[in-house]
């Protein structure tokens, strides 16, 4: 299992926006339509990563624990499921369903949107504030698949805490790890 890390993008760096389809709705789901008041976390997953199949159960509670106050979750899957079928939109939309994620799960089948935001492996996690501009990316947790440690979303959970306060979110953040975005391969 590869483990390729977040590229860490400047915090401050404004948000891109994009109209994705969402796998579960049938939908296109805009950022500026799904943003949230206080925050908005971007997160790319996909259904096969060990990673993501790790904190699937963390995103969960984290999306229902947080949605009430002010914050919105958007999961968007970028791999190329030429190579990958099991990320295709109808099994996002069986997972999904399986998870009971409380977020849209929006496909990028062109790739272009986990480009702009430079997202590098899954999971990984953009906290943008209430004018999406990037507080927060990286890790969920301290939590790996076989390490042991608690999956909390303690990361996350600070970060977001820190907005919803009006603070400043604190700028020492670590890297995501996960799979690599799957690319597609332009021949």
């Amino acid at each position: 299992m590869a483990r390729t890390p977040s590229v860490m993008t400047p915090l401050g760096s404004k948000a891109p926006g994009f109209i994705l389809p969402d796998t579960v709705s049938g939908k296109e789901v805009s950022l500026e339509a799904a943003k949230g008041a206080t925050a908005t976390v971007i997160m790319f997953i996909c259904n096969h990563c060990p990673f993501v199949k790790h904190v699937n159960a963390a995103l969960v509670k984290l999306g229902n624990d947080y949605k009430s106050k002010g914050i919105s979750f958007i999961a968007i899957s970028s791999n190329d499921v030429a190579g990958y079928p099991e990320d295709g939109p109808e099994q996002m939309k069986l997972v999904a369903s399986q998870q009971n994620y409380p977020f849209p799960y929006l496909y990028d089948a062109s790739q272009e949107v986990a480009k702009a935001y430079e997202a590098a492996c899954t999971p990984d996690f953009f906290v943008y504030d209430s004018n999406l501009l990037l507080a927060y990316r990286g890790q969920l947790d301290d939590s790996r698949p076989g390490n042991d440690k608690p999956n909390s979303a303690a990361d996350i959970r600070n970060a977001l805490d820190h907005l919803i306060q009006g603070k400043p979110v604190p700028a020492d953040q670590k890297p995501s790890i996960g799979c690599n975005i799957k690319w597609r391969v332009v021949e």
